[in-house]
């Protein structure tokens, strides 16, 4: 018999189902997930500050760059890669994106891939913010057009409705993400990296920790975005060498360390079996004041 697990989601994203996401989904092949008020574990997010009024045992979770505060958690799940003593656990939002045997390579026709390149390259971006960006995008289109599917210099008549049917045909995507930060890298990677468009990415510099920087233009090998381009416009005159980079696996061994679901369960099982072991910081700050 599955062991009964209570839990609550609080101050999540617009539209996010507390019955059907990542954590309940996973979790539920080997807990019997008890959703209540009353959670013995909770998880919050960014979104909100619901959060303050559970004292059980917090756990955190976010999809923005935003670091854990463990006078607020118990645990997290961020983009940080330390695990300040078993209290947080890497979990880049990009986990949610794909399975990770979506991105094995292993019976890839390069060729067939190839000739289904027909276009130069694509920006879909809706968020103006990130000047890094901007300037690339502005310096790239020197070279040739790339056509732009979101709100951000649209040039294609209209955003686009599905990102992935409308990158797919393309060489080249650029990739960036919202900020400079390390261990911040999301799901721009990975959609481009499912169509087999090669992503020109930047944003986290510590990349190479979670892909193998040989399957795409990764900035942060470059001095600046004019090296970066020149590269570009190397191995979109030389077929061979893009289909080297077609070639090479995403992963630096057979998978990611990060999507490993096995090594997330794991750190579940210890989350919760600490549940009768600490106190949680909600009633340690509560009982000193720090909490009205």
């Amino acid at each position: 018999m599955k062991p009964i697990i209570k839990i609550n989601f609080v101050d999540f994203w617009p539209g996010f189902k507390k019955e059907d996401n990542y954590f309940t989904n996973l979790l539920s092949d080997h807990y019997q997930i008890e959703l209540t008020d009353k959670p013995d574990f909770l998880f919050f997010s960014v979104y909100g500050h619901e959060y303050t009024s559970y004292d059980c045992v917090r756990v955190f979770y976010t999809p923005e760059k935003k670091r854990p505060n463990f006078y607020e958690c118990d645990f997290a799940f961020s983009f940080d890669y330390e695990d300040y003593g078993k209290r947080n656990f890497r979990l880049p939002n990009y986990v949610e994106c794909a399975e990770p045997e979506s991105l094995i390579k292993d019976n890839l026709d390069v060729n067939n891939v190839f000739s289904q390149k027909i276009k130069f390259c694509n920006f879909v971006v809706s968020n103006v913010n990130c000047k890094e960006r901007i300037e690339f995008f502005k310096k790239l289109s020197m070279y040739k057009k790339v056509d732009s599917g979101g709100r951000v210099f649209n040039n294609v008549g209209g955003q686009v409705k599905d990102k992935l049917a409308f990158i797919k045909d393309y060489k080249f995507t650029i990739a960036f993400e919202n900020c400079f930060s390390p261990g911040y890298t999301t799901e721009k990677l990975l959609e481009p990296m499912l169509c087999h468009s090669l992503p020109i990415y930047w944003g986290n510099p510590f990349v190479y920790r979670d892909f193998n920087t040989k399957s795409f233009i990764n900035c942060h090998d470059f001095k600046n975005f004019d090296e970066v381009i020149e590269r570009i416009i190397e191995i979109d005159n030389n077929d061979e060498l893009y289909k080297k980079y077609l070639s090479e696996p995403y992963f630096n061994n057979t998978d990611s360390p990060y999507m490993d679901k096995e090594k997330i369960l794991k750190q579940f099982a210890y989350i919760f079996s600490r549940k009768d072991k600490i106190r949680p910081v909600a009633r340690t700050w509560k009982k000193i004041g720090f909490y009205s």
